[in-house]
């Protein structure tokens, strides 16, 4: 049995990560990052406070959020940096397959770099894409939820909302963000939606080929309708809808996944050996 510790598992992908991790074949120490308030000791999930100790003996800790910075040296085993601003010099976890051999750290991919590396297993004959990412504020985690709370709240009762925990306005709100220099034809959209992201991409085949439908891959369902936000806020399988001209040489593909169920619980599942 895999023995690993989650570290930050008083946070919304540390909850998630421990539920997950412990409905397999795994055991599990959640750990907090610090002294544990009233209300962490308090709920469903049993969050131990931070010691050495506690680390002896397993084979992986995952990082859900910042410890001390001591706290793994000298700590034998494999590291998952999962935060939302991994250690940057650090390989990421591979698109596919197990841990590496001989790697003692990875560090996660966003959803949307595994999402766009998916696409040639999904079509034939792709050429020029473009489109639109709707995202949700899940990529926060739980500053994102009570950020957007909050916000909804003030709003509904005629106050300004605080912009602290988001760092924008967002309840009630479509946010446009410009796409990044050398990141392509992608235009970020953030909503005011909790979980759920909603990818559609404007889809040309490339000169002399057609676009054509390929069989989903480990993760991914074809569905026969554009998802909702909603339905792959509940979804461990990215959910895909592809509306395909007459001629084959142009589609528009809608994309659906959690950036937590599916963009990182189940790559860890997978490079851990939990799954294939």
């Amino acid at each position: 049995m895999l023995k690993l510790a989650v570290i930050g598992a008083q946070t919304l992908l540390g909850r998630e990560l421990v539920n997950a991790l412990e409905a397999q074949d795994a055991s599990v120490v959640p750990l907090s990052i610090g002294p544990l308030t009233l209300a962490e000791e308090e709920g469903d999930l049993v969050v131990f406070a931070p010691d050495p100790v506690l680390l002896e003996g397993l084979d992986a800790v995952i990082l859900a959020d910042t410890p001390e910075p001591l706290f793994l040296e000298g700590f034998p085993g494999r590291i998952l940096d999962l935060r939302a601003e991994p250690e940057a010099r650090v390989d990421p976890v591979p698109l596919a397959g197990r841990w590496p051999q001989g790697v003692k750290s990875l560090r996660g991919r966003p959803a949307l770099e595994q999402v766009l590396a998916l696409l040639p297993s999904l079509l034939e004959g792709i050429g020029d894409v473009g489109g639109t990412h709707l995202r949700s504020v899940a990529w926060m985690g739980d500053r994102g939820l009570d950020g957007l709370v909050e916000q909804t709240l003030a709003v509904l009762n005629g106050e300004d909302p605080d912009l602290a925990k988001l760092g924008y306005r967002q309840a009630f709100e479509v946010v446009p963000v410009p796409p990044v220099a050398g990141k392509g034809r992608l235009m970020e959209i953030r909503v005011p939606s909790f979980h759920g992201d909603l990818l559609v991409l404007q889809i040309r085949a490339a000169e002399g080929q057609s676009l054509a439908k390929k069989a989903a891959p480990a993760g991914v369902a074809w569905v026969d309708a554009a998802p909702s936000s909603r339905d792959v806020a509940v979804s461990a399988e990215l959910l895909a809808h592809l509306d395909l001209a007459g001629d084959g040489k142009a589609a528009v593909l809608t994309l659906g996944f959690d950036p937590v169920l599916w963009g990182t619980l189940r790559p860890t599942m997978r490079v851990l050996g939990l799954m294939d």
